[in-house]
């Protein structure tokens, strides 16, 4: 029995699980992927991680160890998920080993509340790519204004990055000069280039969530039957669309002159990696943003709903490049009607996402304060997992609670919520 997503790696895409929890890495159940399916990498963010740790008692154990030990709300997160990255790095180490450093990565996001402080973030890349010690972990910047020097800075001092949140061509094109600038300056000073990796994710499905709510907008708006049913026709097609226009000027970018320099010396492109490939619309194919967008060099990282999905009725072929005059054809009418620009504007708002960071409404008024929670034996008591759950910290009877307000927040409530699949 042909299995989809092995004939996909064979087709020059790799593809990666955009989800990780300690049950899946201590059952071996990573290790079947890769043995298997030929899985090639796994991405993770904060959220994926609130799902793992307050929906399992995978972590109770440690948890209740760094409570014990009274640490802090931001050490006590970062403590168990950099266990899970270090894990998933060794588990994933054979594959990057045998692909001569291209793929086998884990990705792990930089804090994101320091989203719009350039400095910070790169300082703490820097940090949890050191913290980490191993050479297939990729740390995750943003694509915002703010994050694109860090990228360039990142990329000079060595840290592998995984540039995430890119809707639009012209932000991918940012980023992919970010990138190469970086890996210039190295080796203008005469420093090697060819054991750094980058990919950039450019986000698919929210593309058609967000542009199919402005065409169903206009559509009801239409002066004429003709108008409606032009607006209608773009429902689905927008997301598949920009992305197979962004591969062609990825093709553009580094398979040109001036990154063939690079490439003697041994550079690796930047490869796209399709991201939030999870069918939103269950009118949708399950596998729609799977089966039209497998090329050469790309990554898809896929959840696991649709990662059983392809093996169960994927379908393996080279289909980026396929349909390049409707998919022109289909940004431009979207783009003059306004549609791409609006729908896909809102997930870069970074303003919200900052408030956000910051504990801000979207008014600009502070959120409730987070409070501490204390349960003496003969209150009700609550599992450390649910705690987080609720946004709050339990502390064990007779253990110190680590002080909620201090620490900033769970991570939890600092996460901008763009970043889920």
């Amino acid at each position: 029995m042909t299995n989809t997503l092995v004939e996909i790696a064979g087709l020059g895409q790799s593809i990666w699980y955009d989800n990780i929890r300690r049950a899946m890495l201590a059952s071996g159940d990573l290790a079947r992927k890769i043995e298997e399916d030929d899985l090639r990498g796994v991405t993770s963010n904060p959220t994926i991680f609130e799902k793992a740790i307050t929906g399992s008692t995978d972590y109770d154990e440690q948890f209740r160890a760094l409570v014990a030990e009274g640490r802090g709300v931001a050490e006590i997160y970062e403590e168990l998920v950099v266990a899970d990255i270090a894990r998933a790095a060794d588990i994933l180490r054979p594959v990057y080993d045998r692909e001569g450093g291209r793929d086998g990565f884990i990705s792990l996001e930089v804090d994101p509340r320091l989203a719009y402080d350039t400095a910070k973030t790169t300082d703490d890349a820097t940090r949890l790519y050191q913290l980490l010690g191993r050479p297939n972990v990729m740390i995750k910047i943003p694509a915002s204004q703010e994050g694109l020097p860090s990228i360039e800075e990142s990329i000079y001092r060595g840290v592998n990055i995984n540039i995430t949140m890119i809707f639009s061509i012209e932000n991918y094109e940012q980023v992919a000069e970010s990138y190469i600038r970086g890996l210039e300056r190295r080796a203008a000073e005469g420093k090697p280039v060819d054991a750094i990796a980058s990919v950039a994710s450019f986000f698919v499905s929210r593309v058609d969530t967000s542009v199919d709510a402005e065409l169903e907008k206009l559509a009801r708006g239409a002066k004429s039957e003709e108008e409606r049913k032009a607006y209608e026709s773009l429902l689905g097609k927008a997301a598949v669309a920009n992305a197979k226009l962004a591969y062609q000027k990825f093709k553009e970018i580094f398979h040109g002159e001036r990154f063939s320099a690079l490439r003697e010396k041994g550079a690796q492109p930047q490869r796209p990696l399709w991201a939030s490939t999870g069918t939103k619309n269950p009118k949708y194919s399950d596998v729609l943003y799977v089966d039209n967008l497998i090329g050469a060099e790309t990554v898809n990282t896929v959840p696991p709903a649709t990662y059983t999905a392809i093996r169960d009725h994927g379908r393996a072929a080279l289909t980026i490049e396929e349909g390049l005059d409707e998919s022109r054809q289909v940004v431009a009418l979207a783009q003059g009607r306004g549609a791409l620009e609006r729908g896909r504007g809102e997930p870069e708002d970074h303003t919200q996402l900052a408030r956000l960071a910051h504990g801000r409404r979207a008014d600009g008024r502070r959120r409730g304060r987070a409070r501490d929670l204390r349960r003496g034996d003969s209150q009700r008591r609550i599992p450390a997992r649910d705690g987080l759950r609720h946004g709050r910290l339990v502390a064990l009877p007779g253990s110190p609670a680590p002080d909620f307000r201090q620490a900033g927040g769970f991570p939890r409530a600092a996460r901008p919520r763009l970043d889920r699949p």
